[in-house]
């Protein structure tokens, strides 16, 4: 049987790149859809030899984008990790790397046009059933790419990328604070669960006998320490209202220390199982959140900027992310406005990825109710 050829798009997405896909060009079926994604990917091989993965979580990533028909939305995201060395894929969580591409992807595949000299669109995020606009510059109506805008993690620079994240509490889990409580001691040891854009949960580095200082190679080399994370984690995931979690990739565990090079608050971010080199858009403003609830295991440690708009600084192991927040309330009840971050993106080719006609032979399949 013949390979069947599914257009697509390769881009970079802040510090991840995958797949970008036209919901119409993929078949509705979720099961059949997901299959097709683990084809492209290459996926389960830890090598991801026989597809396009680059074999690490952050380039196994996919966006599936459409027009929208809600009213006041131009365009609809749905985010689908795939996993390098299981034949599973997770619609659980967001991606807010992959989203800094999908506004241009969705304009040069005419789905919507560019402004001039920039453009704006608001975007539904499928999986956490939430909105964002995003802005980047489009002289005479088209994306452009090179700029001026650098961030951690990304060599050279390129154009700039802002991202309004709207109304993100409790994104996955229904409530900013899903266990119900600040605090919740496992294992002994003292947790911040939230979920504001991210299931996230914060833990002192000094709880587990480190310092949250160490490199991504030393943590992930840290067998004992990350057999005490992974208990924490499928403990909590039932409390947070996530079921069991021993094959989900959320929540995201995140190892908090003191700032120390002028930043807001310090962290080692595992994705669940693996320390990130730097930390995700989502998971940076849920930590990011943390360090304003008083009470929270990351409050005592941030360095905070005074004002209801603060520009928070996570340190990562590869530099620093900044989110700036726009916050009502006070530090026992902080209700997150706004949160927005800067970003970049790179469309890097486009064409046809091809799968094996036995996993699909380009009909459509009828469509799940679910859909």
């Amino acid at each position: 049987m013949r390979q069947t050829a599914i257009p697509c798009v390769w881009m970079r997405g802040g510090t991840s790149k995958g797949a970008y896909f036209l919901a119409d060009d993929l078949p509705a079926d979720e099961d059949l859809r997901n299959r097709i994604l683990l084809s492209v990917m290459g996926s389960p091989d830890e090598r991801q030899i026989d597809g396009m993965g680059g074999a690490t979580s952050l380039t196994s990533k996919v966006a599936i984008v459409s027009r929208s028909e809600r009213e006041g939305v131009d365009i609809e995201y749905r985010f689908v990790q795939v996993v390098v060395d299981e034949p599973r894929t997770s619609v659980l969580q967001n991606c807010g790397n992959i989203l800094a591409g999908v506004g241009q992807f969705a304009v040069e595949q005419g789905l919507v046009k560019g402004g001039d000299p920039e453009t704006t669109l608001r975007l539904y995020m499928v999986n956490s059933d939430s909105l964002c606009d995003v802005t980047f510059p489009s002289p005479g109506g088209v994306p452009q790419y090179d700029g001026d805008a650098m961030i951690d993690g990304v060599p050279g620079a390129a154009a700039p990328v802002m991202i309004n994240f709207l109304d993100m509490a409790g994104s996955i889990c229904g409530s900013l604070l899903p266990t119900g409580s600040v605090v919740d001691v496992i294992d002994g040891v003292p947790v911040t669960c939230i979920d504001n854009g991210m299931p996230v949960v914060l833990i002192n580095a000094q709880s587990l006998g480190r310092t949250g200082y160490e490199s991504r190679d030393e943590l992930n080399a840290d067998t004992e320490l990350k057999e005490r994370i992974e208990s924490i984690r499928l403990q909590v995931g039932p409390m947070m209202s996530l079921g069991d979690v021993k094959e989900q990739t959320v929540p995201k565990m995140t190892l908090v220390a003191p700032p120390r090079t002028g930043g807001a608050i310090c962290t080692r971010s595992f994705i669940p199982h693996d320390c990130h080199a730097a930390i995700g858009v989502f998971a940076a403003v849920s930590v990011a959140t943390g360090c304003a609830l008083e009470g929270s295991v990351a409050y005592e440690l941030a360095e905070l900027p005074e004002g209801s708009r603060k520009l928070v600084s996570v340190e990562h192991p590869t530099g620093e992310f900044s989110v700036e927040m726009e916050m009502e309330g006070d530090s026992k009840n902080p209700v997150i406005k706004r949160a927005a971050l800067l970003r970049t993106a790179r469309r890097l080719f486009e064409g046809r990825v091809l799968i094996p006609g036995t996993v699909w032979d380009g009909q459509q399949a009828r469509p799940l109710a679910a859909e």
